[in-house]
């Protein structure tokens, strides 16, 4: 009885659903789709640094080591809001400070670091707290926005309203109104990579002349532009 029960109860189910997706398939409904947009900031940067160990004024005898340039880099970094966790290794190596001489065999240790800041108008103020001969290079490896999780949900639930305001726009040219939503797909792929930089190296070692016509070291020129980030959901609704 148990296994007859059983039976007849999983036939009524499947027919419950196949009658559930035959009144969906004819029912009277309208496809719409709708759109968001927002200009977005970032206000994130992702800042590669290198630091290399050199000798003072040739003399291989009073060395710069790794270890003082990694700390000025940490401090500075720290000190305008960086994170611990977001101060980071990249990369350990060693290259010979002059290869001209065939009997130099000393080697000196560079490191790469990425930085994830927040605060980017202390970048600048942060690099001048660092031995500019130490400096190897420096660039701008990726953006990102602190809010983006908040601002793709805003943008979907006003993409969702639109695709309603759509629906019932053609609703009213049939003389119908707009029920119940039967479905929503989620199309929007939103655009963060476009903000990704075109790869560009700032060296530090360079110099400019300042005013007083003293040698400086020159700024990292940084210009974040905003992007557009779109996204589309499509949705059926019932006519009635």
């Amino acid at each position: 009885m148990k296994k007859i029960a059983s039976l007849i109860l999983a036939v009524c189910m499947a027919t419950v659903v196949s009658a559930q997706s035959t009144n969906y398939e004819f029912s009277r409904k309208v496809s719409t789709r709708g759109y968001a947009e927002r200009e977005v900031t970032p206000d994130i940067v992702y800042l590669s640094v290198s630091l290399k160990e050199y000798f003072v004024d040739g003399n291989n005898k009073k060395k710069v080591d790794i270890e003082t340039l990694e700390k000025q880099l940490y401090t500075a970094a720290l000190a305008i809001g960086v994170k611990k966790e977001d101060f980071t290794i990249q990369n350990v190596y060693s290259y010979n400070y002059d290869n001209k001489k065939k009997s130099n065999s000393e080697l000196l240790q560079a490191k790469q670091y990425r930085l994830k800041v927040s605060n980017l108008n202390g970048l600048n103020g942060m690099m001048d707290k660092v031995d500019p001969k130490g400096v190897q290079s420096t660039s701008i490896s990726g953006y990102d926005h602190s809010q983006k999780r908040e601002i793709e949900k805003e943008l979907k639930v006003a993409a969702v309203k639109d695709a309603r305001a759509n629906a019932e726009i053609i609703a009213t040219a049939t003389g119908d109104k707009i029920g119940k939503v039967l479905a929503i797909n989620d199309n929007s792929s939103f655009g963060w990579n476009d903000i990704m930089p075109t790869p560009r190296a700032y060296s530090m070692a360079k110099m400019e002349v300042a005013a007083d016509g003293a040698a400086a070291p020159q700024s990292l020129d940084i210009s974040v532009q905003p992007i557009k980030l779109v996204c589309n959901i499509d949705g059926v609704f019932e006519l009635q």
